[in-house]
């Protein structure tokens, strides 16, 4: 609900536009969106999701189930003094709501709870504490947004002597379960930490191009487990097919042509980081297409005049598919998209109710 708001806009856009905007949503508003997010992504082919999460989720857990994608979702969790009085929270009420959540989807068959940290610098340390033990003793993800910005890392390295992943392993905080999305402003011994304790990557390259450029082929050197996001339907959609174009040509131009590799991030890595990477992300046995493994898949229109003919299948899925290309999705064996009909949600109600919010928005 916040596409096309964000864009151009000075920082600081979590502080000036999405915390504001989150503390006015509503049951029902959370409810389109979610609508809106899962239709996006059945229709450009995501099978499977993580959500770091916001307020009303259990709405969007409604939504998630009817669609049948399989996902990861949480809470927006942090207890920061001074945020709109509709998402205060203490420490203890934010880990309380956690919980609740928690057991709302725990014997969900795709949709899996985790515990979340919404911004490191909007979560006190009691909270940070409290959020692992709790996702430690129900062998829960936790995920958090890390060293995304300078200001970020260097409100860590100001407080407390250290990066903002050091700072959590001094809590044993990082483990095979943890999740960090975007990763940008990674240090040596930070990478040298997330290959200990196993810790999972997920970048976001859009959004991320406006921040910094990742030092990926280092993060895979080491073994890191890297996947690949949007960080929202605002901010540039939910294609990955897109992200993954873009994220090619941000590897090119930063890595590729210092060492004159045209191909330090090939077209079969970036896939793999968008389809099985993304199943390790989410401690789920997919991503590929084999006996035993979640029966989630996607078919291509490869007969058409952007695709074919080709003489490298798999470099023309990367280079030139877009979310429109998509004809079928399945997500454990059942249809959600056949020739590209919606069939688990009905399309035309929910661009309906979309047009009515744009119009009481806009008025």
């Amino acid at each position: 609900l916040l596409k096309g708001r964000v864009l151009d806009e000075l920082p600081m856009i979590w502080t000036r536009i999405m915390l504001p905007f989150e503390s006015t949503l509503t049951p029902e508003t959370m409810r389109l969106s979610a609508e809106l997010a899962a239709l996006e992504m059945i229709r450009s082919g995501t099978t499977a999701f993580i959500d770091a999460g916001s307020y009303y989720m259990k709405e969007a857990v409604k939504v998630y189930r009817a669609s049948g994608l399989r996902g990861v979702l949480s809470l927006s969790t942090m207890d920061e003094k001074g945020l709109p009085a509709s998402i205060a929270t203490t420490a203890e009420e934010a880990v309380r709501l956690a919980d609740d959540f928690y057991e709302f989807c725990k014997d969900d068959p795709r949709l899996k709870p985790a515990y979340a940290l919404r911004s490191l610098i909007s979560c006190s340390e009691p909270l940070i504490q409290q959020t692992s033990e709790h996702a430690n003793e129900r062998q829960a993800l936790l995920q958090a947004h890390m060293n995304e910005y300078p200001g970020e890392v260097n409100f860590f390295l100001q407080r407390f002597q250290k990066r903002p992943y050091e700072y959590l392993d001094s809590f044993h905080v990082l483990s095979d379960r943890f999740i960090g999305a975007h990763s940008i402003m990674v240090s040596a011994h930070e990478r040298a930490l997330l290959r200990e304790r196993d810790v999972k990557v997920c970048h976001c390259p859009f959004s991320n191009c406006g921040k910094g450029v990742p030092e990926t082929p280092a993060l895979l050197e080491d073994g890191i487990c890297v996947g690949l996001g949007t960080d929202g339907a605002a901010h540039g959609g939910l294609s990955l097919w897109n992200e993954m174009k873009i994220f090619r040509s941000v590897m090119n131009v930063k890595h590729g042509v210092a060492q004159s590799n045209p191909a330090i991030m090939s077209a079969a890595q970036i896939i793999s980081m968008a389809t099985k990477e993304g199943y390790r992300l989410m401690k789920e046995e997919g991503g590929v297409i084999a006996e035993g493994k979640k029966a989630d898949f996607i078919t291509i229109n490869t007969m058409q005049s952007h695709l074919y003919p080709t003489g490298n299948l798999v470099n023309t899925l990367l280079e030139c598919v877009t979310a429109s290309d998509v004809c079928d999705m399945a997500v454990d064996g059942r249809l959600l998209m056949k020739d590209r009909e919606v069939l688990t949600l009905d399309e035309e109600k929910i661009l309906y109710e979309a047009m009515k919010y744009m119009e009481e928005v806009n008025t």
